[in-house]
């Protein structure tokens, strides 16, 4: 063989190996970088990343999750795409066969999946705080500590008594890491969106209350009545009975007052207890609401139903309506009829 046709041999030997191994190079980036390293079979790819995580908090929480399969593989990616350094927390929806690729560029540029966060029924803001922080990233005291803060409050124009007012019970699209101040400023916004529809700001104008004393009395009528029905009517006696200046005489507030939310029966013990919540002993509206009232009680007070009467109680049938009267003897007829009702069943 002649030493031409020798040197064209080994050219293409190593040319050849050079193809090879390119390839082998090609194959070996393309599986780590572009093949799918999130399994196929993923069925709830949510990955919580927590304020001030490091990379190697991400790479654990994925792997021990089963969101990768390839440790490895995700942290050689991840490095030369300076993720690393770019970490952002959140709340983060992963989908199946995703690349290593398209979960980098997905948590490096932050594209969280918002929270439904929803509450309602509560009392009291530690059962809100305590609410909220099971479904976003900010703790129970975290939040607690914000919201009773003194200086916070005296800001934005509320007390502890009257904060719950701020509060519309629906559901809200937030993103997880959420802070305590985020939190509370788009309570704000939506307080005021709330009062701004519906004309409700106008028809607590005409019935010469603050959004925040509506929304007291609202309460009130949430406590008193589960039927719908009956609230526009039930919410007309209390007008009616601030207008003359009549105590409310209502029972939840002096469940409030007591504190013990297991009552089913109000004993003239109870009307005793000194609460400016105790409204048998205390005139006009509670200093703040005795629970968070559904948008329909709210909008009860702010349509409530034209009439004269001064009087309810619930009626001695179990249905959970009531009897209304506009004499005091009447209503005791009512009333003694009731409690007979609650003495046969042994409710004391």
């Amino acid at each position: 063989m002649s030493k031409k046709a020798k040197l064209l041999r080994t050219i293409f030997w190593v040319f050849g190996f050079m193809l090879v191994a390119g390839l082998g190079l090609a194959y070996w980036l393309y599986d780590r970088i572009y093949s799918p390293n999130v399994p196929a079979n993923l069925e709830d790819g949510v990955l919580y990343i927590p304020t001030g995580a490091d990379f190697a908090t991400v790479n654990s929480k994925l792997s021990e999750a089963g969101l990768i399969m390839k440790p490895k593989s995700f942290e050689w990616v991840a490095n030369r795409m300076n993720y690393p350094e770019q970490v952002k927390a959140g709340r983060y929806r992963i989908e199946p066969n995703w690349s290593n690729y398209m979960l980098i560029r997905h948590l490096r540029q932050g594209i969280q999946e918002p929270v439904q966060l929803t509450f309602n029924s509560l009392r009291t803001i530690p059962e809100l705080t305590e609410r909220v922080s099971e479904q976003l990233e900010p703790s129970d005291q975290q939040l607690r500590n914000y919201l009773t803060n003194a200086r916070v409050l005296d800001s934005i124009g509320y007390n502890r008594e009257n904060l719950m007012t701020l509060f519309i019970p629906n559901t809200y699209e937030v993103y997880w890491n959420v802070t305590p101040s985020q939190f509370l400023n788009r309570m704000m916004r939506e307080h005021d969106s709330f009062w701004d529809k519906a004309g409700r700001k106008a028809k607590a104008e005409a019935l010469d209350m603050s959004p925040a004393e509506v929304y007291t009395l609202a309460s009130i009528v949430e406590k008193e009545s589960l039927r719908e029905d009956e609230k526009p009517r039930i919410a007309g006696v209390y007008l009616n009975r601030l207008r003359q200046g009549i105590k409310l005489d209502a029972d939840p507030t002096v469940v409030f007052a007591v504190g013990d939310f297991t009552l089913r029966r109000i004993l003239n013990k109870h009307l005793q207890i000194d609460s400016p919540y105790n409204t048998y002993r205390y005139a006009g509206l509670p200093p703040g609401p005795i629970c968070m009232p559904s948008i329909s009680s709210l909008d009860a007070v702010l349509n409530a139903e034209r009439h004269e009467y001064l009087f309810f109680c619930a009626k001695a049938d179990g249905t959970g309506s009531h009897a209304f009267a506009k004499s005091l003897t009447a209503h005791l007829v009512n009333a003694r009829k009731f409690h007979q009702y609650l003495d046969e069943r042994g409710i004391r």
